[in-house]
């Protein structure tokens, strides 16, 4: 029985994000037939207005939400698995926010000064940001004993990169405040097929990264001196783990801004539904969750006051920090039995 049950979360793990991304391409405000849809996906034909907006503004929106989305979620199980605890993401330690900071940084002195930045420069600038907070969260872990206190750090963390970074937007000029604004709350809809060039390869470079550390990661799970029994080396285990998380997270924040509580929510959500923390599990079946989660909160987010479009964070908070809540009241009822 177990067995067709596991088979079954596979089969909706692996579909749902087709779906999902169908339905997206499918809704908007311009609207069209399912036969017209398909006609304009495999002729490729950009003559007309609903040609172009499927083609080239949809189909990238969706294929961004499915690989960040999916590499965000990839990102927060590392980071769980680092700091040996189900709450740490790159959005609750302050991660994404740094990373948001020297990215906007980055673009206000661009366009004060003329001159275009490219994608690379993008993700650089936000491994960068990236990298500077997981090194202060990592000092911080150092010097206090409780995890409770080093989840309050990091959000305190989060909270000062982006007071500073809505400080550097406000000095942007007003042509381009609008663009900055909503990408510092987070957005899918600025995604183009140049930008997938770049965050394609580095999001299936790192998901294989981690995927191919699950042995010592498994061993990792059950303990530091487990490990070390195992020949593992513990720190380099520790700088992969940590390279490959800030990474995945810069490549989100640089493409679509921060975006909340899916790299901690939805590693929760498969391993409660395949009831297993084997990460040759839980990493493919966190990247799927992840593009699903994102894809359907992306849809809501353009849809539900159109043509007013919601940020993403605001949708992915209200779906994802009721997750999150029960994850830290089971895990306080934990602690008192």
């Amino acid at each position: 029985m177990r067995k067709y049950r596991t088979i079954l979360i596979w089969l909706i793990l692996l579909l749902l994000p087709l779906l999902l991304g169908v339905l997206s391409l499918y809704v908007g405000s311009v609207k069209m037939t399912f036969r017209e849809m398909l006609g304009l996906l495999f002729s490729w034909d950009l003559s007309d207005t609903a040609g172009t907006i499927l083609l080239k503004i949809r189909f990238p929106r969706v294929v961004a939400a499915m690989f960040l989305g999916g590499a965000l979620s990839v990102s927060g199980y590392l980071l769980q698995t680092f700091f040996a605890n189900p709450v740490a993401g790159p959005y609750i330690l302050g991660i994404s926010s740094g990373a948001k900071f020297v990215v906007a940084s980055l673009l206000v002195f661009s366009l004060g000064h003329g001159f275009v930045i490219n994608s690379f420069m993008m993700v650089l600038a936000a491994l960068t940001g990236a990298l500077l907070a997981t090194a202060i969260v990592l000092l911080l872990s150092s010097r206090v004993n409780s995890m409770a206190v080093l989840i309050v750090c990091g959000v305190m963390i989060g909270y000062i990169c982006s007071a500073a970074t809505e400080l550097i937007v406000a000095m942007a000029d007003d042509n381009h405040i609008v663009n900055l604004h909503n990408w510092s709350l987070g957005t899918f809809s600025a995604s183009s097929w140049g930008e997938s060039l770049y965050y394609i390869p580095i999001v299936i470079l790192c998901v294989t990264a981690a995927f191919l550390l699950s042995k010592p990661m498994e061993a990792y799970l059950l303990g530091e001196e487990y490990v070390k029994t195992l020949g593992v080396p513990v720190k380099l285990l520790r700088v992969l783990l940590i390279l490959v998380s800030s990474l995945l997270s810069a490549t989100v924040t640089a493409f679509a801004g921060p975006v909340s509580f899916v790299g901690i929510a939805m590693p929760h959500v498969v391993r409660s539904i395949l009831r297993s923390n084997d990460p040759r599990i839980v990493i493919p079946a966190s990247f799927l969750t992840g593009a699903s989660f994102c894809l359907l909160c992306d849809l809501i987010a353009r849809t539900l006051f159109a043509p007013t479009e919601l940020s993403i964070s605001t949708v992915t908070a209200v779906f994802g920090a009721p997750i999150v809540i029960s994850l830290l009241l089971k895990n306080s009822r934990r602690k008192r039995s």
